[in-house]
């Protein structure tokens, strides 16, 4: 085994030394014969090994041993997120996929369950036993996420969070409150257009296993709608715990519509398109399509099909286009597994979809 040099012994050229004495020992050895060997500090060579383990260059034995591991020519990233149930998460995982395999970069494709804490910690584990570079996952419910996030921390795994903001991970996703913002506005121009600014509530649909920072979505909805118009007052403001599910928004918007005068006109923010449509449902079903304006999170599939009915209330939703977030992702991925410094967020595009953009941005849809 080689002393490290004098000159130029950096971080890089003493990491170095230390993978070459592991590789070149003939059985596995520990922290104080590679010092010995090396001429390094004991604890640097540990800090060394460790980055070493890793990324993948070394296996440490039960018996504190290291030993050269087999390295891996491509970077492997791992997605682990409930991979259907609806467009919006079809899409990411499809992009995800894409902008892999146009990178050279192998993915490991996870399904975790929405509510099943188990089956979320058996993928994080197979994460973990895969050695991925980092770890991509999308985890509805914010708990499950911080399980997630605590095994992959404790085993020195690196991950980008997706949409639920946790705490050790680069956050990727929605700026959930300028999104809100966004529809407050569409909503008040509506309103302004339509009923001369005059309504009697904003309703907000929510989703109660959601994250605060989400929360921040319909928070900003409320700000933006006071941009419109300045007016609107707290006593307007209607809360429907909908779950981000279609059925429970659906039957807590007629439970709502039946305390309500026929004649009552509502603006209405979903929490996402599913929820929005779950709304939608009720108020058909009232026949009160003509006092409601309804404006949806996500524009999936359904609900830009939606905004393209003639008389539908569903006038426009938030567009956060999950089918480009799979580039975005590659690259900060590779951006982290590269050691380059990276901004603790990164945020995706958004832009408001309605009748008159809707067939420009998603052309050719049935």
């Amino acid at each position: 085994m080689k002393k490290s040099s004098s000159v130029g012994a950096g971080t890089l050229d003493k990491g170095l030394t230390v993978l070459e004495a592991v590789e070149s020992a003939a059985h596995p050895v520990g922290v104080n014969d590679i010092a010995a060997a090396t001429g390094i500090q004991r604890l640097a060579v540990y800090r060394l090994l460790s980055t070493l383990q890793q990324r993948g260059y070394v296996q440490r034995d039960d018996d504190k041993r290291y030993r050269a591991a087999t390295r891996r020519r491509k970077l492997l990233l791992g997605y682990a997120a409930p991979l259907a149930g609806n467009t919006f998460r079809e899409d990411v995982a499809t992009s995800l996929q894409q902008a892999a395999r146009k990178a050279g970069i192998d993915l490991m494709l996870l399904d975790n369950a929405d509510d099943d804490s188990r089956q979320v910690m058996r993928n994080a584990e197979i994460l973990v036993e895969a050695g991925v570079d980092v770890a991509i996952f999308f985890q509805p419910i914010e708990s499950l996420g911080h399980m997630m996030a605590d095994r992959l921390s404790s085993a020195g795994r690196r991950f980008i969070t997706v949409e639920r903001p946790i705490p050790g991970g680069i956050y990727f996703g929605a700026n959930n409150y300028q999104a809100g913002k966004l529809a407050g506005h569409a909503l008040g121009s509506f309103a302004l257009e339509n009923w001369r600014g005059r309504f009697h509530h904003l309703v907000l649909v929510e989703g109660a296993h959601t994250s605060t920072n989400v929360q921040g979505r319909l928070a900003g909805v409320l700000v933006g709608l006071r941009e419109v118009l300045p007016s609107v007052d707290d006593s307007k403001v209607i809360h429907l715990h909908g779950n981000a599910n279609r059925d429970a928004s659906r039957v807590a918007m007629a439970e709502l519509l039946a305390s309500l005068e026929p004649s009552t006109r509502l603006l209405i923010s979903g929490f996402n398109d599913i929820s929005a449509i779950g709304v939608l449902d009720a108020v058909r079903a009232a026949r009160r399509q003509r006092s409601v304006a309804i404006v949806g999170h996500n524009a999936m599939k359904e609900g830009r099909l939606e905004i393209r009915k003639q008389g539908s209330p569903f006038i426009a939703s938030v567009a956060y286009f999950p089918e480009r977030y799979g580039e975005r992702l590659v690259k900060l991925a590779c951006a982290i597994a590269g050691g380059d410094v990276v901004a603790p967020a990164a945020y995706t595009q958004h832009a408001v979809l309605d009748r008159s953009n809707v067939d420009v941005v998603y052309p050719a849809e049935v």
